[in-house]
């Protein structure tokens, strides 16, 4: 299908750049490219990063009600005995998990600011929030939150947040521990433009934090210098793989916030970078994926050809 648009943006705030066939020449189907991709993986180390929402399950109406199919969540535990795999998401670590419910993977939450993995990372090991911990079913662990200094102002902030919205109908304020995620897919076109501006007017009132806008939402969140490619970052060095030459990372994503994952993979000059999206939209992602159903016929190869070498 090609699809040329007059407009600048889609309906989730994403530039359309170009039709999409003349978008796919930039950035090869991942499914077309396997061959490619696997080998110039071959005898390599892969690891592999998945965001959630818009990418192992369809974005729905409801942030709640966001599930993978059974089928998906088989594929990613298969694909978890293989490679290292880790979930990297907006929502909170907690709840990502309640989502995807498997036990073989890592967890990354809130953007990538609330990581927890069994042995931590050496480079962070004297970083305040570096802490270690004892689990529900008593692992030990450590537990990265680079923002926790800011959770007493993100519980007020989602306070004023819920009573400024009440009147807003179709208003969703999502708690995500050490984010806020504002949804608006349910309110009127012709009140987003008062939301936004609205929420805006707030922060304007709260330093330290910013606001970014995702799939029909805005995403708030502290403004330190971490994200879903520091994550990545860190989780490679957890792995022991972070100046290791023979690791690839590949990340597959479909926000703009996981644009950052693919400015690191291009930053340390090694992996795979797949942005899921059935239109054409300006990313730095070498790949790409039009929806989860592609993702799990692409997941579905990488464990096969995992299990035949």
């Amino acid at each position: 299908m090609e699809s040329i648009s007059k407009a600048r943006v889609d309906n989730n705030g994403d530039a359309i750049v170009a039709s999409y066939s003349a978008w796919l020449e930039k950035h090869p189907s991942a499914l077309d490219s396997f061959d490619q991709i696997t080998s110039l993986a071959h005898g390599k180390k892969m690891v592999v990063f998945l965001d959630y929402d818009g990418t192992l399950s369809p974005i729905v109406d409801d942030p709640n009600q966001a599930f993978m199919t059974d089928a998906m969540r088989s594929v990613v535990r298969e694909v978890g005995k293989h490679f290292p795999t880790a979930i990297v998401s907006g929502r909170s670590r907690d709840k990502v998990f309640e989502f995807v419910k498997l036990n073989n993977l890592y967890y990354a939450g809130s953007h990538g600011m609330d990581i927890s993995t069994p042995l931590g990372s050496l480079k962070y090991e004297n970083h305040k929030h570096h802490t270690r911990a004892i689990d529900e079913k008593g692992n030990d662990v450590v537990n990265f939150r680079p923002a926790q200094e800011f959770l007493p102002k993100i519980q007020e902030l989602k306070k004023v947040l819920q009573e400024i919205t009440l009147n807003v109908e179709g208003a969703v304020v999502e708690d995500n521990k050490f984010c806020i995620s504002v949804h608006f897919r349910h309110v009127n076109e012709e009140v987003v433009g008062i939301l936004k501006e609205m929420v805006e007017t707030t922060m304007e009132s709260y330093e330290g934090f910013r606001i970014s806008e995702g799939k029909k939402v805005m995403e708030i969140r502290p403004t330190i210098d971490w994200d879903k490619g520091r994550a990545l970052q860190y989780l490679l060095d957890n792995l022991g793989f972070d100046n290791s030459s023979d690791a690839l990372p590949i990340y597959i994503g479909d926000d703009k916030t996981d644009e950052d994952a693919f400015k690191m993979i291009k930053r340390i000059g090694r992996g795979f970078s797949v942005v899921v999206s059935s239109a054409p939209k300006d990313t730095k992602a070498s790949y790409s994926l039009r929806d989860p159903t592609d993702v799990m016929s692409f997941l579905v190869r990488l464990g096969k050809w995992k299990g035949s070498i």
